[in-house]
C-alpha cells in the first residue's frame, strides 16, 4: 500500500546516509501504527506502508544478508 501527504516534519532519515547525502530512505511511524518508508528526494511519490511485524521480518532479513549482496 502506498500513502501519500504524510507530515513532512515526522520523517526521519535512515542511520546509514550520510550527513551530506541529499538522497536517503526515510521512515516515520503513521497515526494507525504502520510504518512508512519513503524516498527523500521523490516524497511526492508517497510511502510505502507496512505492519510493524512485516518491516522487522525485511530488516531482520536484511541484516542476514537473505537477499544477497
Amino acid at each position: 500500500m502506498i500513502r501519500h501527504n504524510l507530515p513532512p516534519h515526522c520523517w526521519r532519515k535512515s542511520s546509514h546516509s550520510g550527513d551530506d547525502e541529499p538522497q536517503c530512505v526515510e521512515a516515520q511511524l503513521i497515526d494507525d501504527g504502520l510504518i512508512a518508508i519513503g524516498d527523500s528526494k521523490d516524497r511526492a511519490r508517497g510511502a510505502f506502508i507496512f505492519t510493524p511485524s512485516a518491516w522487522a521480518s525485511f530488516v531482520g532479513a536484511v541484516r542476514r544478508d537473505v537477499f544477497g549482496s
